[in-house]
């Protein structure tokens, strides 16, 4: 071995060790960001599907407690980092709609769905930057789900 070549590997690593580690802390936040998103969408669905056995226009408080803490009662801690109940405004978290389809057979049938929203939700990342390269925060757009009410 030449003696001009000894210690180059490890000035080569020291070169690309940065570039290394920013990709792995946008790879982590990258999937937390959709870790979080995933669980909103699934707390939307539970409340909207829990509404859809309820009576149209009851049952707000606890379907909003169910889509942040995952429970009726409204205990614990939020399902996701950030998720309060004001992401889940009363005034237009749930919503009941009559949809008449095309008839069948001679009736016209009467559709009835319940829609839950979340609105205002934000991803922050644990690092503000790395490497001078700032991750910030995400705003979601409105998660919604829509279901078929039964009742």
């Amino acid at each position: 071995m030449n003696k001009r070549q000894k210690g180059v590997a490890i000035v080569e690593f020291a070169l690309v060790l940065p570039f290394l580690l920013l990709l792995t802390f946008i790879t982590t936040e990258y999937g937390r960001a959709i870790w979080q998103y995933n669980t909103v969408t699934k707390s939307v669905r539970d409340a909207a599907r829990y509404l859809s056995t309820q009576q149209p226009g009851t049952h707000i408080t606890q379907a909003r407690n169910l889509a942040v803490y995952g429970n009726l009662a409204g205990t614990g801690t939020p399902l996701a980092l950030g998720l309060t109940l004001a992401n889940v405004p009363v005034d237009s978290c749930c919503t009941w709609q009559e949809v008449s389809s095309t008839p069948v057979n001679g009736s016209a049938p009467l559709i009835n769905t319940v829609t839950v929203r979340i609105t205002g939700y934000s991803f922050h990342s644990v690092f503000a930057s790395a490497f001078g390269v700032p991750f910030g925060t995400v705003l979601f757009s409105d998660i919604t789900a829509t279901m078929r009410s039964f009742l």
